[in-house]
């Protein structure tokens, strides 16, 4: 199971929330800071590489594929309206790691090629998206993940009761901020949800 933790300075400082991932054993960070300034953002995925070195956490940064490749992040995780995968690819080093958002069948099948993984959403009803009238389910996501041989991330609405049928559903994980934002400690948070996947893979 792969645990993404997609960071929202709004809600908790980011370097204090990473610390605290990094210890609780999260797989991957995704650093999407919206409206943060370009040498903001450098500083933070540059502290952030340094936090993670040495360790299996991986970094990659949402979108912006010249900061990513500027600080030698492990990677860098496209909008779907960003630039195509195999353009990023071209440019990127050996073992970059390259992601893509997609919200539907059709367009998994068409970027795949490009990708390492995918983030596929919003799989249920969310607050960070309160005028959103239709999610994905965990029809909608098994869907996406029997389309594509890459791994899949769902994203939105998943909480920790959800996750058995997200892993039914044949994802590889889940990314998200509501769900490692919660005030019990994260390490507490993440072994609940790998026992709340492994019982999804066994049904």
């Amino acid at each position: 199971m792969t645990l993404c933790l997609v960071t929202d300075r709004r809600l908790r400082p980011v370097l204090e929330q990473c610390r605290e991932a990094v210890h609780a054993g999260i797989d991957m960070i995704q650093v999407r800071e919206r409206g943060l300034d370009d040498g903001g953002l450098v500083s933070l995925v540059a502290e952030l590489m340094r936090l993670t070195r040495g360790t299996a956490t991986r970094v990659v940064v949402n979108d912006r594929l010249d900061v990513a490749l500027a600080c030698r992040a492990d990677g860098v995780h496209l909008r779907g309206d960003s630039i195509p995968p195999e353009a990023a690819r071209s440019i990127a080093p050996e073992g970059f790691l390259i992601g893509r958002s997609v919200h539907q069948e059709q367009e998994a099948t068409a970027v795949s090629g490009g990708c390492d993984y995918l983030i596929a959403g919003t799989v249920f009803p969310t607050s960070s998206k309160p005028g959103l009238t239709e999610w994905l389910g965990a029809d909608g996501l098994a869907r996406i993940c029997r389309a594509v041989s890459l791994p899949v991330l769902a994203i939105g609405g998943v909480t920790a009761d959800r996750l058995p049928s997200v892993a039914a559903a044949g994802a590889a994980g889940i990314a998200g901020i509501g769900l490692f934002g919660a005030s019990r400690p994260l390490a507490d948070v993440v072994a609940e949800a790998r026992r709340a996947w492994t019982a999804g893979r066994v049904v």
